[in-house]
């Protein structure tokens, strides 16, 4: 009786551990619903259609064919079950009106009330809030008040009492100290969302005039960001591990005029544009001039043309590795990434970020 005891004991802990979920693996997507499957989907856990519109209080489609992309994510479900999709609002340049919307009760609620009725049409399994920045100044020209932090603490709220524990409360957080310190009042909103995602890319963006790591899992010099530093605030503020889900970027971010000195890593420059990793065998081929390098402290790989004196900042599948390996040593949610159709359609970053959290 003991044995049978004990293998029904052992069998019911494997089958507790198998049924625990996974790492999140996160992409966010703005292309059409036709196109999504050139990429490895199986690999996702959740898809993050971005961005729907806001029209007066009431969230709804920017147009029919956005209207049809989003059937055509949530028809995946029936093939990959396990598959979340979601749907953002906001994103850089995209919440201009958010804080004056967002200060009256009656947008928020209107808002609320929207957003439960077309989850409940289209069968949409959530919402994640990229408002950058709540009492911050994010998008130029964007209005922003102190009063947004509790703003946006009363959006989730209501939200929350309209979508109940059906439907998934997410949003999208700046990888930067201000924002962890100004935008969130994060003891009141954590217990009512499922996870955040950081945007722990970008951290040096297109208005730097000096180069560096745009998404560096480690920081040391001064001022410098990385997902070490934000994750450590969070955890040191009590923010539990398993809600935090590190981002990653599937773009390099590209400086000219950069002089030869370090490899043009900390240097003087300016912003010349952005490279999807599709186009990374073409842009750093063999021939292009360029030369790759690795920063062991910022785990973070860096490319530099001396003759054309450009320098580039991105992931690839080192930093990939690293940054899956923080994740699991934290014990922290999953990771995510800006976005699924800049990433290689083959040997992309897609599979190395599933494959680091198996």
């Amino acid at each position: 009786m003991k044995t049978i005891c004990l293998a029904a004991f052992l069998y019911c802990g494997l089958l507790a551990a198998a049924q625990k979920l996974p790492y999140k693996v996160i992409a966010y997507y703005t292309g059409k619903g036709s196109d999504v499957q050139q990429w490895p989907v199986e690999k996702l856990t959740h898809i993050i259609y971005s961005f729907l519109a806001i029209r007066g209080d009431t969230l709804c489609f920017t147009d029919t064919a956005q209207e049809h992309s989003l059937q055509q994510l949530v028809a995946l479900k029936q093939q990959y079950p396990r598959l979340k999709i979601m749907i953002s609002i906001g994103g850089w340049g995209g919440c201009g009106p958010c804080s004056e919307l967002f200060a009256l009760a009656e947008h928020r609620n209107n808002f609320a009330k929207s957003t439960r009725a077309l989850f409940d049409q289209y069968q949409i399994d959530g919402i994640d809030l990229d408002w950058e920045y709540p009492a911050i100044a994010g998008f130029p020209g964007h209005t922003y008040s102190p009063e947004d932090r509790n703003n946006f603490t009363a959006l989730v709220q209501v939200l929350r009492q309209q979508l109940g524990n059906k439907y998934l409360i997410t949003f999208a957080a700046g990888g930067f100290t201000s924002f962890l310190e100004k935008s969130i009042d994060w003891d009141n909103v954590i217990p009512m969302v499922d996870f955040v995602n950081l945007m722990t890319y970008d951290l040096v963006g297109g208005y730097s005039k000096v180069t560096g790591h745009h998404t560096p899992t480690y920081d040391y010099m001064p001022g410098q960001g990385s997902a070490n530093k934000c994750v450590t605030w969070l955890l040191q503020h009590n923010i539990p591990g398993k809600k935090l889900v590190v981002g990653a970027a599937t773009y390099a971010r590209v400086w000219q005029n950069v002089p030869n000195v370090n490899n043009g890593l900390y240097q003087p420059g300016q912003f010349k544009q952005g490279v999807d990793m599709e186009s990374f065998k073409q842009y750093f081929s063999n021939t292009s001039g360029f030369t790759c390098y690795w920063d062991k402290k910022a785990k973070a790989p860096y490319q530099y043309n001396a003759a054309k004196q450009l320098f580039a900042t991105f992931d690839n599948q080192r930093s990939i590795k690293a940054k899956t390996t923080f994740i699991r040593r934290k014990k922290l949610g999953g990771i995510m990434f800006w976005e699924l159709r800049s990433d290689a359609k083959i040997d992309g970053l897609t599979s190395a970020m599933a494959n680091g959290l198996k």
